[in-house]
């Protein structure tokens, strides 16, 4: 069992949460708005999960999107559980990324990953 930001519990399962289901395929609509839930819930690992969920089964063309809104997720993670260096150095790489994606999946929306990346940096 993990917390809510992914880190594996010993002995007492005091703050355990569900984790992702496993699954091989998962579309873009469900990966966008489940791991947006996911967020939503202060639970970024989870989000980042579901995000390599789809990044592991999406078209070629759009493996780099999913992979930055992965590092989108991984980064929001770090910040959460305390490593503001981490966090950084990771949503520097998702912002670069996501400037150079091409095929961005019509589900996902560019703005709010730019913004809670903007957010990051500037809080970081």
């Amino acid at each position: 069992m993990r917390d809510q930001y992914g880190r594996p519990l010993r002995g007492s399962l005091e703050g355990a949460v569900p984790g992702v289901p496993e699954r091989t395929e998962i579309t873009s609509e469900l990966a966008w708005s489940e791991a947006l839930e996911y967020l939503a819930a202060d639970r970024p690992f989870h989000a980042h999960e579901v995000f390599e969920q789809r990044w592991r089964c999406c078209p070629d063309e759009e493996r780099a999107v999913w992979q930055t809104l992965a590092q989108w997720a991984a980064a929001l993670t770090h910040l959460a559980r305390g490593n503001r260096t981490g966090a950084v150095s990771i949503a520097q790489s998702a912002l670069a990324n996501l400037d150079a994606v091409q095929n961005m999946s019509a589900v996902v929306d560019l703005a709010t990953v730019r913004t809670s990346l903007a957010t990051l940096l500037h809080a970081a």
